[in-house]
This record gives C-alpha cells, structure tokens and sequence, in this order.
C-alpha cells in the first residue's frame, strides 16, 4: 500500500500506532448516565491524517446518535484525543 501525499510530514510527537492506549474527549455513558468526559480508549486504525479509537462502552456522535461499533474517528492532530495522563487503567474503561 502506498503512502498518502502530504504537505508536510506529519509531526513523530502526534503520531498514533494501532494498539496505543489514548484518552477521548466525548458523549459516553457512565453508569446510568450520559456524559460528557475523557474516556479511554484504544487505537485500531489510523493513517496519515485519522486515527479510529474504539471505547467499550457506549459513544455518542455530537447531534445525539449512538455509534454501534464504539468507534470514532478523529484528525491525528486533534485537541480531543491525548495521551493517557495515568499508567492505571480503569478495568470497566478499556
């Protein structure tokens, strides 16, 4: 598979790998109800520009709708996906 062109090439820092551990600014359930919170989640897809975070419980997209497969997708470069801020990993989160 060839690689996608760029302007410029993307920045080591920001680039996540299938299988990194990432915390995700989104609409998800907690319990019995909905809220709005980082949630971690794990990478299974990504390519230069977008990365596919699955969750283990439910998301949300931003007009309301539930995601069926627990996954979304976000720029590499985006303010709502981060690197985990703890090493501990809630067991009922991942």
């Amino acid at each position: 598979m060839t690689s996608a062109p760029f302007m410029r090439p993307p920045d080591p820092e920001l680039a996540y790998e299938v299988g990194d551990i990432v915390e995700v600014y989104c609409d998800h359930d907690r319990g019995e109800e909905r809220v709005r919170g980082w949630l971690r989640g794990i990478v299974v897809q990504t390519d230069s520009k977008m990365v596919a975070i699955q969750f283990r419980v439910n998301v949300y997209l931003t007009d309301g709708w539930m995601v069926p497969d627990h996954i979304l997708w976000y720029p590499q470069t985006s303010p709502q996906v981060r690197k985990p801020k703890s090493k501990t990993i809630p067991v009922d989160e991942l």
